[in-house]
């Protein structure tokens, strides 16, 4: 009698915990198919010269970092106004800051070099000579506490210390990087483009530790990383983002995202990944506690607006883009010219529920 009573007990708390599942899991469904509730809330006509890469958002410091090419305009994420620029840059890609240490680094892709600024001032401190060509995505790691930036044109990264500045080495990646991140633990992960794969770093040895491809993803740029469940996301040109497992890996998903994707985040307040799409949307990522991405929705944007940071406070979303002359006439210089953006146009649209 006694074990029979075990036994109903135990088969109660079973069914009871069936249905808590199903229910959590028909929650998610429904908030998935009720959509994400992001929009477009506003426009920022912040303007000025200059194209455009990479956004940084300073959370803490409620601050964002907006590449401009010759010069970095520097926004307040409260007021939305411009409070700052950093100007005298070559071919600015994107920025990568250090608040434990009260700076920030600039990648010049024209002179192949590094600009180091403080945080609180805005004032350059340094120049960093990179040891490769077209210094491109930047990343701060603070477990090694070293600068990667990684060479585009030349395949491989340079990385430095980040309060000495000195060169602590380069490591040859076998490929173009494009967007990186870091697990906190003395990992570095990168993409690279043509060969589609990630590559995982070694941050303390400064050696390339494993290679995983990214099939049937091609041509990745932006990622993000979930360290709680161990995913990266790269958004690929194939319009899918390769969902990694770094512990072991291996691609555990491919959910479609829209065209054009050069940047990609996470917010781990909401558990929601994000893919900002050239074509003109941004595709919101739904993130179960096993770590599989589900399409919430696709926002509408604007066209152009490809690159994007992310206020983990606000879990505010922004991007980059502008108005667009129509493309030049193909010539054999140039037989797929790019449409330029028309001057003074450029704005930042903030994107929040």
């Amino acid at each position: 009698m006694r074990n029979r009573n075990r036994r109903s007990a135990r088969l109660t708390i079973n069914i009871l915990a069936t249905a808590l599942g199903l229910a959590l899991a028909g929650q998610a469904i429904g908030a998935a198919a009720a959509g994400s509730g992001y929009h477009v809330i506003k426009r920022l006509p912040v303007g000025g010269e200059g194209g455009w890469d990479y956004l940084a958002a300073d959370a803490a410091g409620r601050r964002l970092y907006v590449t401009r090419g010759t010069h970095v305009m520097v926004l307040d994420l409260d007021s939305d106004k411009v409070v700052g620029d950093i100007p005298n840059l070559s071919g600015v890609h994107g920025v990568a800051l250090a608040p434990d240490l009260g700076r920030g680094f600039i990648s010049n892709g024209k002179s192949s070099e590094v600009t180091v600024f403080d945080l609180k001032t805005l004032k350059v401190l340094a120049t960093v000579k990179s040891t490769g060509e077209n210094p491109d995505a930047i990343l701060y790691d603070p477990f090694s506490k070293r600068v990667f930036a990684f060479n585009g044109r030349s395949g491989n990264a340079t990385v430095f210390d980040a309060t000495s500045n000195a060169v602590a080495g380069t490591i040859p990646l076998g490929g173009k990087p494009e967007f990186a991140t870091t697990d906190l633990k003395g990992r570095v992960f990168v993409n690279i483009e043509d060969k589609s794969e990630v590559v995982a770093i070694d941050a303390t040895k400064l050696a390339v530790a494993e290679r995983w491809p990214l099939k049937p993803g091609e041509e990745p740029s932006g990622m993000a990383i979930d360290r709680k469940t161990h995913r990266l996301l790269s958004g690929c040109g194939n319009k899918m983002a390769a969902v990694v497992d770094f512990a072991t890996g291996k691609i555990v998903g491919t959910p479609a995202i829209g065209e054009g994707v050069d940047a990609n985040g996470f917010d781990p307040g909401t558990s929601l990944g994000f893919s900002s799409n050239g074509s003109g949307t941004l595709t919101v990522l739904a993130e179960d506690a096993a770590g599989n991405f589900t399409v919430v929705e696709n926002v509408p944007t604007e066209r152009g607006a490809r690159t994007m940071a992310l206020d983990e406070k606000t879990h505010r979303v922004y991007l980059a883009t502008a108005k667009f002359n129509p493309p030049a006439a193909p010539t054999a210089e140039q037989p797929h010219p790019r449409p330029t953006p028309v001057p003074g146009s450029f704005v930042l649209l903030v994107v929040g529920r």
